[in-house]
């Protein structure tokens, strides 16, 4: 059997009640959800198992939320001994891997992913900044066109390379709505406006990455004991003083995601495990490669199907 990855979900995989059936059924489980909210001073298990969801989708609850979870399933995981060779995390879900990797410890990972989702939503003030999909382009002719706009003065990027003809771009509101219609014109099959608070990953994020950098330096980052490879480069990284500029780049860079995805089948991955809440990436594991095995894993069947696949193909 080939090598195998774990993935750590970003936001927009929350739904209310996650993580909460392997809490109550294990006590380890149960004191990672209790540890949250003694770290950030609030009861964030509350919010995750009981919502209401416009409260567990608010950025700065929502990053603290998805990582808790994705460290409960983590510690599920733990039981049946499977060890990933490789961890990777889309946007926040790197900083659930730098925790699997032992680069940065759960208490500190939940207090800075906090900070960096109220520095995000500060950022830019609600209404003024923007995210799109855009289906069905290839990430060069979309570039050319988000340059287009820019330079023509409403800043807009490329923000997440999730799959073949699947990238969001992000920017001020008319620089997304400008750069969509243009895209349309030059033949992407749909741009789809999400549903967000905020730039992420543009350049107009750059204040949010400036005073994270303040928080990252409260905190200890230690060398990873596994390979995470890193949203800004597609590439591993190991060492505690990459590790922390790559976070604070990643807030204002494109999230690398297809990259990553290639450069981990390059590395000779062949079983992608989904840790935590929802199955986004695997679906986007799949775009990249359909033969890959990819399982998520958010709670106690999900894991017991995978486990049992993994050990027969041993």
């Amino acid at each position: 059997m080939g090598k195998i990855a774990f993935l750590f979900p970003g936001q927009g995989s929350q739904e209310v009640g996650m993580g909460q059936s392997l809490a109550n059924e294990n006590e380890k489980i149960a004191e990672i959800f209790k540890k949250a909210n003694q770290r950030l001073n609030v009861d964030l298990s509350s919010i995750i198992f009981n919502g209401p969801a416009e409260e567990l989708t608010l950025t700065a609850n929502t990053q603290p939320a998805i990582l808790t979870t994705s460290i409960a399933v983590l510690e599920a995981i733990k039981e049946y001994d499977i060890q990933p060779d490789y961890v990777a995390g889309h946007s926040l879900g790197e900083y659930s891997a730098l925790v699997a990797a032992g680069a940065l410890s759960f208490e500190d990972a939940v207090y800075a992913v906090r900070q960096r989702g109220t520095f995000m939503e500060e950022a830019v003030p609600a209404g003024q900044g923007a995210m799109a999909a855009i289906l069905g382009m290839d990430r060069d002719q979309l570039e050319d066109v988000t340059n287009e706009v820019s330079n023509a003065g409403d800043s807009v990027q490329l923000a997440n390379l999730n799959s073949p003809g699947q990238i969001v771009i992000s920017g001020t509101a008319e620089g997304v709505r400008k750069a969509s219609e243009l895209a349309k014109e030059k033949g992407a099959k749909r741009a789809i406006a999400l549903q967000v608070s905020g730039p992420f990953h543009s350049s107009l994020m750059k204040p949010a990455a400036d005073k994270l950098s303040e928080v990252l330096k409260e905190i200890t980052i230690q060398d990873a004991s596994v390979p995470v490879i890193a949203n800004v480069t597609a590439r591993e990284v190991t060492f505690a003083n990459e590790i922390e500029e790559k976070l604070i780049e990643q807030v204002y860079s494109p999230v690398l995601w297809e990259d990553t995805v290639r450069r981990l089948l390059d590395l000779g991955v062949e079983t992608f495990i989904e840790v935590g809440p929802g199955n986004v990436l695997s679906g986007l594991v799949k775009k990249v490669h359909r033969r890959a095995a990819v399982f998520a894993v958010s709670d106690r069947e999900s894991l017991l199907k995978a486990v049992e696949k993994i050990k027969e193909d041993c």
